[in-house]
C-alpha cells in the first residue's frame, strides 16, 4: 500500500529536480535567520547563491550532535518563537539534550510522513493501533499517535509500562497494530507466555518497530512469539521523529523520504563521501522543515543506501538497517564490536533468551569484555556441565563472528533489568575512574 502515490512513485530526475528546489530554499532560509550557522558559511566563504547543483551540497558543513548541544536550547531555530508551536527533546543521558521546534506546518508534514510510514507497513483506517512508545519529549509516541490519527485507525494511547495491562487491552480491544520499541515487544512475548497467552487468537497482525537497532535474528524472534509481521522504521529527534524511513511489505529495506529528506553516505573517520552501495554513515539534510531544518547533520547510524526501484512501485532510496551507532561502537583489542553483533549470535542459541549486556572493562592495558545473557530457567535446574557447555557454545560463536574472545556469564531470567524504552546493552566500565 501507498500513502502519496504522487510523489513516492516520482521519477528520480523529477524527484532531483525537486530535491535542489528545496536545498536552494532551505538553505538561503537558514542563512538568513540561523547566526550560528551564517557564521559557519562565512567563515568558509560560501554563500547560499553558490550551491547550484545537488553535488555542491558536499561544500557545505556537517553539523553534529556535540553542536546542537552548543546552542542548546533554541540556538538553530530559523522561526521566531511565536511561530513554534511544540518543542520535543532527546533524552540528554549524557549531557545535554538536543531540542527540536515544530511549527504548524511541520506538524501537518510529520503527521503526513507517519501516515506514509505506517500505511508502508501495513495499517489502514481498518485497524487498532497499540501505542506502545513513550509519550511526552520523546518524539516516537505522539509520532505514531497522529500518523495513525491521519489514516483514520484507531489509537490505543497506551504509552509504554504495565505490561500486563498491555496485554489485557491487546486481548479485549480487537488490537492489530503494535508500536513500540524491539526490545519491548519481546518483553511483551515474555509476559504473554508467563500468563499462558496463546497469541494466535490475539488479532493482532502488524508489529511498527524502531527506536533502537535490532537484528534480523530479533526480527525472527519476535515475528515467531507474537504470530505478527515485524517491520522496521527509522527516526530521529534531530530530524523530525520517526517518520524519517520506513519499511514496505517487502522487507528489503527501509524507504527514506527523500523529497524531505536528502541522504548521503560518508566515511565516519574523514567525512568524504562513499561510492554507492559502501557501508558507512548515514548524514542527513532536512529540505521541508520550517523550525528546525538541520542541514548535513551526521547522525552516526551505520548503513549503506540501494537506489533500485523497489517492487512496490516507490522510486525513494532504501537504506539498509541500522547495525550500530558510531558511538555505540566499542572497540576491544582493536576489534569493532556492535551490540547487534552480539545480539545475532545470542538469538540463534536456543537456550538463550533475547535479554543480554555487554559489560567493558580494563585489565591493566587491555580491555576486556563480558557479556552476560539471560537462559532458560531450567538451564539452572541442570548439572553444571550444561550451564559451561552453553557459554562455551556463546563464546565459540562469538569469537567465530568478531575475532575477539569474550567472557560468557550466564544469569538467570530477569536478572537483566527491562526497560520500556531503548533497551541499554553497553556498561562501559572503562569510562569510570
Amino acid at each position: 500500500m501507498i500513502w502519496d502515490r504522487q510523489h513516492e512513485c516520482m521519477s528520480r530526475k523529477r524527484l532531483r529536480e525537486l530535491q535542489l528546489t528545496r536545498l536552494k530554499s532551505v538553505v538561503r532560509r537558514v542563512y538568513k535567520n540561523v547566526p550560528y550557522f551564517r557564521s559557519k558559511l562565512d567563515a568558509l566563504g560560501l554563500k547560499p547563491a553558490k550551491i547550484k547543483s545537488l553535488d555542491d551540497l558536499r561544500k557545505l558543513p556537517f553539523i553534529t550532535k556535540h553542536e546542537l548541544r552548543e546552542t542548546y536550547p533554541f540556538g538553530l531555530f530559523a522561526t521566531p518563537m511565536k511561530d513554534i508551536v511544540r518543542i520535543h527533546s532527546s533524552s540528554g543521558t549524557t549531557g545535554k539534550p538536543v531540542v527540536a521546534g515544530y511549527t504548524r506546518s511541520d506538524l501537518n508534514l510529520w503527521a503526513e510522513l507517519m501516515a506514509r510510514t505506517m500505511t508502508a507497513g501495513g495499517t489502514t483506517a481498518d485497524d487498532v493501533v497499540q501505542n506502545a512508545y513513550g509519550y511526552g519529549l520523546f518524539t516516537g509516541g505522539l509520532g505514531i499517535h497522529y500518523g495513525a490519527e491521519k489514516i483514520g485507525a484507531t489509537v490505543v494511547p497506551i504509552s509504554g509500562g504495565n505490561t500486563a495491562r498491555q496485554l489485557m487491552v491487546m486481548e479485549d480491544f480487537g488490537v492489530t497494530v503494535l508500536a513500540c520499541t524491539p526490545s519491548y515487544s519481546l518483553q511483551i512475548a515474555e509476559v504473554a507466555e508467563e500468563k499462558g497467552m496463546d497469541m494466535r487468537k490475539m488479532k493482532l497482525r502488524v508489529g511498527i518497530f524502531g527506536a533502537e537497532p535490532w537484528s534480523e535474528e530479533m526480527r525472527k524472534e519476535i515475528e515467531e512469539r507474537l504470530r505478527i509481521r515485524a517491520l522496521d522504521i527509522y527516526g530521529l529527534t534531530e530530524i523530525i521523529g520517526p517518520g524519517v524511513a520506513s519499511e514496505c511489505e517487502h522487507r528489503c529495506g527501509l524507504h527514506i523520504f527523500e523529497d524531505h529528506f536528502l541522504p548521503e553516505i560518508i566515511d565516519p573517520d574523514t567525512g568524504e563521501a562513499l561510492p554507492e552501495g559502501q557501508r558507512g554513515e548515514l548524514v542527513i539534510t532536512c529540505l521541508t522543515k520550517k523550525a528546525f531544518p538541520v542541514i548535513r547533520f551526521r547522525t552516526r547510524d551505520i548503513t549503506r543506501l540501494h537506489h533500485e526501484k523497489c517492487d512496490c512501485g516507490r522510486t525513494f532510496a532504501r537504506m539498509e538497517r541500522v547495525t550500530g551507532r558510531t558511538d555505540d561502537m566499542l572497540i576491544i583489542r582493536g576489534v569493532n564490536v556492535f551490540p547487534s553483533q552480539i545480539e545475532s549470535v545470542l538469538v540463534g542459541i536456543e537456550e538463550a533468551e533475547p535479554h543480554y549486556q555487554l559489560i567493558v572493562r580494563k585489565d591493566g592495558p587491555m580491555d576486556t569484555l563480558e557479556v552476560q545473557v539471560e537462559v532458560d530457567q531450567r538451564l539452572f535446574s541442570d548439572e553444571i556441565k550444561k550451564l559451561q557447555n552453553v557459554e562455551r557454545k556463546v563464546a565459540h560463536e562469538i569469537n567465530s563472528l568478531l575475532g575477539i574472545h569474550a567472557k560468557v556469564t550466564l544469569v538467570q531470567p530477569k536478572t537483566i533489568e527491562r526497560s520500556m524504552g531503548k533497551a541499554k546493552r553497553v556498561i562501559d566500565m572503562r569510562k569510570e575512574g
